[in-house]
């Protein structure tokens, strides 16, 4: 189980505090990002109008719609944010977050050459959401489960 934030536990300096990603539409970003994040442990952190934040340990992920967007969609292949990765602890826990995504609309990046898509020594899933962001989840051991 995931370790939660104490009011006393010091972060170590250089570890992230947040990232802020900007969203096209909250409402989607919500049903696209609430599962994975509270599947991997996080918990809500805050809520306003245009923004939602989860935590896990001292750092935490927030989404907003920012009435400051200059662009009306996410491109990962321009400058800027290209994909989160995610430590996850089995194969078997990628194998079963990716078919959750893939039922909340995420879109598997790389088919054919599944679960390996990163080489053999890896086991991941890259995904791809309907704002095309995109996320790694790859396995602390590259063996998948028996």
């Amino acid at each position: 189980m995931p370790r939660e934030a104490q009011d006393d536990q010091v972060p170590e300096q250089g570890s992230l505090h947040h990232v802020e990603i900007w969203v096209p539409a909250l409402d989607r970003a919500i049903a696209d990002w609430a599962w994975l994040l509270e599947a991997l442990g996080y918990t809500l952190h805050q809520s306003w109008d245009n923004g939602r934040s989860w935590r896990l340990g001292t750092t935490y992920l927030v989404f907003e719609q920012s009435p400051a967007l200059t662009q009306p969609h996410h491109d990962r292949l321009a400058p800027g944010l290209n994909h989160l990765a995610f430590h996850i602890n089995t194969p078997h826990t990628v194998d079963l977050l990716t078919a959750k995504a893939q039922e909340n609309g995420w879109t598997l990046l790389f088919p054919d050459t599944h679960p390996h898509a990163g080489g053999p020594q890896q086991y991941a899933a890259y995904l791809e959401n309907t704002d095309h962001f995109e996320i790694e989840l790859v396995a602390m051991s590259a063996r998948p489960a028996s």
